[in-house]
């Protein structure tokens, strides 16, 4: 999947990974990267909460196999707790890792892969301070399809007009707001109520978390291409 260019003032990011190796590799690289501003680290979950609180970064890159706490409940610590939370960009190794649809339910606003080249983990980086989601719809179906969350009975119960499940079908496939307008020939603005609709109806955290309920409940399945 293509990622959209975002342009805007530097990001500031965390890493969180438990492998010191990976970990340094790492911010060696996306410190070279336009846009990117590395302003620490963390070698397990609980250091990731406690260094985000004090140093407020707008993302974290979250490994979610880690000592003493997990990325997935220190995205959620981190999400519930704080009161302008940073993005949460999940970082994985296996594109099949059902830690990262835990992790995507539990807030995240989307994932990479580690094999990815840098430059494509910093425009993930960028893409997701900018309020945008990284979806991947194929991987993203074949992980739910795996490890199914107990979400599924969210979307009958969310009372969902045909639009807004339209709407929900176009952003699982991986479409933005404008793309999304484009399809149905309406405003952008008309979109991002729908999509405001969705969330709130689905209790979702996120549009990614959205798309995640979507492939539960049984709306999406894994290899629809839109």
């Amino acid at each position: 999947m293509a990622l959209p260019a975002v342009t805007h003032p530097d990001v500031t990011l965390l890493i969180a990974d438990d492998d010191e190796v990976t970990r340094s590799g790492l911010r060696m690289l996306l410190a070279a990267q336009p846009g990117i501003t590395v302003v620490g680290e963390a070698a397990d979950g609980i250091e990731a909460v406690e260094r985000a609180r004090s140093l407020r970064p707008d993302v974290v890159l979250m490994d979610v196999r880690m000592p003493r706490r997990n990325g997935i409940d220190a995205t959620r610590q981190l999400l519930a707790e704080a009161a302008a939370p940073p993005k949460v960009v999940v970082i994985t190794t296996f594109e099949n890792d059902g830690y990262v649809t835990a992790a995507l339910s539990a807030g995240a606003s989307g994932f990479v892969l580690k094999r990815l080249p840098v430059r494509q983990i910093a425009e993930a980086v960028r893409v997701v301070a900018a309020g945008e989601a990284i979806l991947f719809p194929a991987a993203l179906g074949r992980m739910v399809a795996a490890r199914p969350l107990g979400s599924a009975e969210a979307l009958p119960q969310a009372d969902l007009t045909g639009r807004e499940e339209e709407v929900l079908r176009l952003m699982a496939t991986g479409l933005s707001n404008p793309e999304i307008a484009e399809s149905l020939t309406v405003s952008l603005e008309t979109v991002k109520t729908h999509v405001g609709n969705v969330l709130t109806k689905l209790g979702a955290q996120n549009r990614t978390h959205a798309v995640v309920i979507a492939y539960e409940s049984g709306l999406m399945v894994p290899g629809f291409a839109g």
